[in-house]
C-alpha cells in the first residue's frame, strides 16, 4: 500500500464513522508560545482538548504535518525524520477507550481496510502506579477483540502515558499497538523490548489534569488523541527497511541521481538521505511563510538548508541543486497541501537565495582558514588546526569537518578531529537542552492575561495592515502570560513614527472598550464579512471569527478577552526583523 492510499483510506474510515475530517494546520503553531514548530496532531486542537467547542464538531480526523528536530543530528541513519505526517482521529468528549480501541482494531485487522493478520499485532497497556490505576479496562477490551493476554504488555508512565506535553495539563494512559517485522512468525510473547516489534499507533485517553502541584485530577471533558505515523505505516505494510525505501523518497533520490549523473545505487547513503529529509522539510516549512534567517523558525531552516548543502557536496554537487530537488517535493505533495503549489515561486526563490548566500559564506570560512593557517611560523614541524578552531570554521561559516581536513592536508597541516568532536558534543549537549524548552510542546496557556495579549494581537494586525499597508499578514505569533512576539510580512523596517502611530491606535481601540464577540461561519462567509485569514488554506468547511467591536474580524482558535478594555495598555518594546521580509514585534499590557 501506498502512502497516498494510506492516507485516503484511514480519513476514509473514520469518516465512516461519523469522524469530519480537517485539514492540516500550519507548522507553525498559532497560540503556543512552547514550540517553534507544530511537533504532532494535538497542538493546533489544544483549545478544544481545553473544553472550547470546534466548528466541525466532536469527532474529528485528519493527517496532520509535523515537525521535530530534537534528534537533527540523527537524521541519515534508517528511521529519523524531521518532518512527517501524522495520521490522527479525535474524541473531544464524545466517546472513549471502547470505541476508540475498536476503531483501530478494525482499522488494522479489517480486510476490508489494512488487513494486517492478527497474529503479527501486539499492544501495551498502562500498567498502573501511585498516581493511576492499571488500565484494566483497555486490558479487557483488547482481550475481548482476540489480543491474546501474552501479547498485551502492561507498561509504566515512561512509555505509556500520553502528556502532559508541558509540565501541566491534560494526559492520561495510553495504548500503543505494535507489528511484528521480524521473519518468520511472530513470538507468541510480546517482549516491547524486541526491536523487532515496531510501533505503529498510539491512543491516548486523556482522563486527568495534571496540576502545577504534580496532582493527576480527574477531567470533567475526557478526550481521545490517537497517532500514526504515515511514513513508518507506510515502509511497513510495504515490507521495506526504511521509510527512505519508499515511494514518499523514491522522485527525490531520482532527481539526485540526474544531477549527480549516476545510475541507482542498491542502497543509499547518509548523505543522500539527509538531503531527501531536509529539503523536503524545509520545502513544507516556507510553504508556511518562513524564511532562512538568524533566529527561531528561520534559522532551524536555515540549517537545514546549509547542511543539505554540504552533504551534496561531499556527493560532488559543486553546483546549485537545492531548488531542483525542491521542485520535485512541490511536484509529489501539491495536490495533497495546496500551499506548496501557491507558494512555488516564493519557495524556489527563497532556496536560491539561500544557496547563493551560502556559498559565500564558504568563500568568507576558506578566508578565514587561510588567515589560521598563516598564524603558524615556518619552522613549526608538526603544524595543527586545533579542534576549537575546526568547530569555529564549522559553526561559524558552515566548513564541514571534512573540507577543513582536506585543505589542512594541502597546506602540510593536520587537524585536531578529537577535540573537533568534543567541542561539537559539547555543542550539541548545549542544543539538545536548549532544544528540550523550545520543542517541548505544551497545552498552550489559557490564562486571563495570555487571552488579553492573544486579543492584543488582532488589534495589532489590524493597526500594522492601516499604518503599513494591507500586504501584512501575520507569519506568527507567540504569546505568554508576560507579552506577545508577533511576526508580520513586511519588506522594511518600521520607522519611529510607523511603531508610535500603531501603538497609538491598538490603544485607541482598548480606551473604546469594544465588546470581543465570536461567530461560527464558513470560511467564505468569513471572507465575505472581511475576516482576515492566518497562514492561507489552513481551515475546515467551518470556523469561528472573533471581531473586536467594528475595529478588526478574524479568524482565530485561541483564548480571548470579553471586552478591550480588558487588555489595559498597550506598548511596543521591540521592532526588528525575524526572517527576510518579516519583521517581529514584541510588546506588553500594562494591566
Amino acid at each position: 500500500m501506498k502512502a497516498d492510499e494510506l492516507r485516503k483510506k484511514y480519513i476514509r474510515f473514520f469518516e465512516s464513522k461519523g469522524h469530519k475530517a480537517i485539514k492540516s494546520a500550519s507548522l507553525v503553531p498559532e497560540n503556543d508560545p512552547t514550540c517553534l514548530f507544530t511537533t504532532a496532531g494535538m497542538h493546533p486542537l489544544v483549545p478544544y482538548l481545553l473544553g472550547s467547542k470546534h466548528p466541525d464538531g466532536k469527532r474529528l480526523t485528519d493527517f496532520q504535518k509535523c515537525i521535530r528536530t530534537g534528534d537533527i543530528d540523527e537524521v541519515g541513519d534508517a528511521v529519523h525524520l524531521t518532518f512527517f505526517e501524522m495520521l490522527g482521529n479525535w474524541s473531544l468528549g464524545d466517546y472513549f477507550k471502547e470505541e476508540a480501541i475498536e476503531f483501530s482494531f478494525e482499522f488494522l485487522t479489517s480486510p476490508e481496510w489494512l488487513n494486517i493478520p492478527l497474529k503479527n499485532l501486539a499492544v501495551s497497556v498502562f500498567s498502573g502506579d501511585a498516581d493511576a490505576p492499571f488500565d484494566q479496562e483497555a486490558f479487557n477490551i483488547w482481550s475481548r477483540l482476540g489480543v491474546n493476554e501474552n501479547r498485551i504488555a502492561r507498561l509504566g508512565k515512561k512509555d505509556n502515558w500520553g502528556g502532559p506535553a508541558g509540565q501541566t495539563g491534560p494526559c492520561g494512559p495510553d495504548t500503543e499497538m505494535f507489528y511484528w517485522t521480524g521473519e518468520g512468525d511472530a513470538p507468541e510473547v510480546f517482549d516491547p523490548s524486541n526491536k523487532l516489534w515496531v510501533e505503529i499507533w498510539n491512543d491516548v485517553f486523556m482522563q486527568y489534569n495534571k496540576t502545577a502541584d504534580g496532582d493527576y485530577v480527574p477531567l470533567e471533558q475526557k478526550n481521545v488523541d490517537t497517532g500514526m505515523g504515515l511514513e513508518r505505516v507506510t515502509a511497513i505494510l510495504q515490507g521495506k527497511a526504511s521509510c527512505y525505501d519508499t515511494e514518499i523518497f523514491q522522485p527525490l533520490f531520482d532527481k539526485l541521481d540526474e544531477l549527480r549523473k549516476i545510475e541507482a545505487p542498491a542502497t543509499r547513503c547518509d548523505s543522500e538521505r539527509i538531503i531527501a529529509d531536509h529539503l523536503r522539510a524545509s520545502v513544507f516549512i516556507m510553504a508556511d511563510g518562513v524564511m532562512p534567517g538568524n533566529v527561531d523558525q528561520g534559522y532551524v531552516l536555515r540549517r537545514l538548508i546549509r547542511r543539505s548543502i554540504r552533504e551534496g557536496r561531499k556527493l560532488g554537487l559543486d553546483c546549485k541543486f537545492i531548488s531542483a530537488i525542491a521542485e520535485v517535493v512541490i511536484a509529489n505533495f501539491k495536490e495533497v497541501y495546496p500551499e506548496l503549489g501557491l507558494n512555488a515561486a516564493n519557495i524556489i526563490a527563497g532556496m536560491d537565495q539561500e544557496e547563493e548566500q551560502f556559498a559565500k559564506a564558504l568563500e568568507k570560512g576558506t578566508r578565514e582558514f587561510e588567515k589560521l593557517i598563516a598564524k603558524v611560523p615556518e619552522h613549526v614541524k608538526k603544524k595543527v588546526i586545533s579542534g576549537k578552531n575546526a568547530f569555529y570554521l564549522y559553526e561559524t561559516y558552515a566548513f564541514p569537518l571534512e573540507l577543513t581536513v582536506e585543505m589542512a592536508a594541502e597546506n602540510g597541516f593536520e587537524v585536531d578531529e578529537e577535540g573537533f568532536q568534543k567541542a561539537f558534543e559539547r555543542h550539541q549537549e548545549l542544543s539538545r537542552k536548549g532544544a528540550e524548552q523550545k520543542f517541548k510542546g505544551g497545552l498552550a496557556d489559557n490564562s486571563e492575561a495570555t487571552a488579553a495579549l492573544h486579543t492584543a494581537t488582532h488589534l495589532l494586525h489590524q493597526a500594522l495592515r492601516q499604518v503599513l499597508g494591507d500586504h501584512v499578514e501575520q507569519k506568527g505569533s507567540n504569546i505568554t502570560a508576560d507579552r506577545l512576539r508577533f511576526d508580520f510580512s513586511h519588506p522594511d523596517k518600521m520607522t519611529p513614527e510607523q511603531i508610535a502611530e500603531v501603538e497609538k491606535i491598538v490603544n485607541e481601540a482598548i480606551e473604546r472598550k469594544l465588546p470581543v464577540n465570536c461567530e461560527e461561519m464558513t470560511v467564505e462567509e468569513a471572507k465575505a464579512q472581511g475576516a482576515i485569514g492566518l497562514f492561507g488554506d489552513r481551515y475546515g468547511e467551518k470556523v469561528r471569527v472573533y471581531s473586536v467591536g467594528d475595529f478588526s474580524k478574524e479568524i482565530c482558535g485561541g483564548p480571548h478577552a470579553e471586552n478591550s478594555a480588558d487588555l489595559g495598555g498597550f506598548q511596543i518594546k521591540k521592532e526588528e526583523s525575524s526572517s527576510r521580509g518579516v519583521r517581529r514585534i514584541k510588546a506588553v499590557l500594562k494591566r
